[in-house]
């Protein structure tokens, strides 16, 4: 069965939610089996994720059963949805029985279970290519048609590999904050599920008291945060809580500051507890690179080294690999994670592989003289100003790490535009980048802002 969940102990836990409801390993099997019974294999299903046990049922269900899912949160605007829904035609939803998100089309309703219902549209039958075994959205588009698609084996051996370079038990508890549809926090699901450990499900912020509550009553062994996570933790003094049941700290959706990197590494040294940060994009099913715990202290905001089974490599502006170190390029990576292309309309889900197991990440990195990658920026997130080449995100990590403040950079050749929340520090920070990054201050503007939005993963939205 799908990520061995029939070959664990039937009556062990395997998820719980913060709404209360609980799911052992044998209830998973039991859902799954009823699922092979009312839908088909190959058909293309709708997701609406909340962190839930009924959520965490429908995907292993269809996965387990050759049935196609597209993951979305449930939270998605309906007009985003409808799109989705005109675009890709699926042939069922599994969704929260709560919602009507599809009270404008026609369908059945076959089944309920764990707060969800299985619902059937008259869409007729897909041609899906064989290996395509789930879609989700690329990063910050959530309402986009732009789908990743994923083979059965980037799933398997994401969640093996992970299980293996995070040492993950039979008695850890994970909890799971970040959204399912999200590659990160569906990773958290099926690594610890697949090592037979359990999974806290929980929607709650980390801003409420339930939050810590779910996390202290259930004895979480780990907690998985992306840097927005992090920055909530530092406000919140997390480093000063007594949690002696916390043993793994992980961190991937982006850079931490150099700042905050440091203290996280520091904190768990001091408390004997592990610290991996790691790198990852939905094109690699989630973690592509980890940096091991005892390295943390030494090699501040690296990515580390390959996951197992994984490959990295640099190349150049020409395609030709570096060899040397310290030097900037192209990061490339290789394994058998890396999904086979994207999906943008319902033709395209009967396409096979088109990466071959290779993907150009599109981040800018080097190499260190003990093989530990650095990242540096987004390619497409570069500007070339007076003759300068300037990195957007180098930018907004230098105004985070020296100011302590969030900020926005965009722009374009000739200026270089800056958004903060913070009219005081105008000044500071235009004096900070000219000085920094040696441009004349006429082709930087700071504007403030009233809020910089992000989503739900912590990633900024312009």
């Amino acid at each position: 069965m799908f990520l061995n969940i029939d070959q664990q102990p039937q009556t062990k836990l395997a998820a719980k939610d913060s709404q209360g409801s609980e799911l052992t390993f044998g209830d998973i099997v039991e859902f799954s089996v009823e699922v092979g019974k009312l839908v088909e294999a190959r058909a293309l299903i709708f997701i609406l994720s909340e962190n839930a046990v009924g959520s965490l049922c429908g995907y292993i269900g269809s996965i387990d059963n050759k049935i196609v899912p597209l993951l979305l949160g449930a939270d998605l605007e309906n007009k985003l949805l409808i799109q989705l829904y005109n675009t890709y035609l699926p042939n069922y939803a599994w969704i929260p029985v709560s919602l009507e998100k599809f009270d404008s089309l026609d369908y059945k309703v076959l089944w309920e279970q764990y707060g969800y219902q299985l619902i059937k549209f008259g869409n007729p039958p897909h041609e899906l290519y064989e290996d395509l075994s789930l879609l989700l959205s690329t990063s910050g588009s959530t309402g986009s048609p732009k789908l990743v698609r994923h083979n059965y084996s980037n799933i398997s051996s994401n969640a093996k590999n992970i299980a293996k370079f995070f040492a993950i038990t039979p008695n850890d508890r994970a909890m799971a904050t970040l959204p399912l549809q999200y590659t990160m926090g569906l990773s958290v699901v099926t690594s610890y599920l697949f090592a037979g450990a359990a999974v806290l499900l929980t929607d709650l912020s980390l801003m409420d008291k339930k939050f810590w509550q779910f996390l202290k009553e259930n004895e979480a062994t780990s907690f998985s945060g992306v840097p927005f996570s992090y920055d909530i933790l530092q406000k919140l003094r997390f480093f000063k809580m007594d949690l002696p049941h916390l043993e793994l700290l992980n961190q991937g959706g982006g850079k931490l500051s150099h700042q905050l990197f440091e203290e996280i590494a520091a904190y768990a040294k001091a408390t004997n507890k592990r610290f991996i940060a790691t790198y990852g994009q939905t094109e690699g099913t989630a973690r592509m690179s980890y940096l091991p715990a005892e390295n943390a202290c030494e090699k501040i905001a690296s990515i580390g080294i390959p996951i197992p089974e994984g490959e990295m490599f640099l190349i150049n502006a020409e395609g030709h690999v570096i060899e040397g170190v310290n030097v900037e390029g192209e990061l490339v990576y290789k394994g058998p994670n890396v999904t086979m292309g994207y999906a943008e309309t319902l033709e395209d889900l009967s396409k096979g592989d088109e990466n071959f197991g290779i993907l150009r990440t599109g981040d800018y990195a080097f190499r260190d003289q003990d093989g530990f990658y650095f990242i540096l920026g987004r390619k497409k997130r570069f500007l070339k100003i007076m003759g300068n080449r300037i990195s957007l995100d180098q930018i907004e990590m230098l105004i985070k790490n020296e100011l302590e403040i969030d900020s926005m950079a965009g722009g374009d050749d000739k200026k270089l535009v800056i958004s903060i929340t913070y009219p005081e520090k105008t000044k500071e920070v235009l004096a900070l980048v000219v000085e920094r990054f040696k441009i004349f201050h006429r082709v930087v503007e700071v504007n403030v802002i009233e809020e910089i939005k992000r989503n739900k993963s912590g990633k900024i939205i312009a």
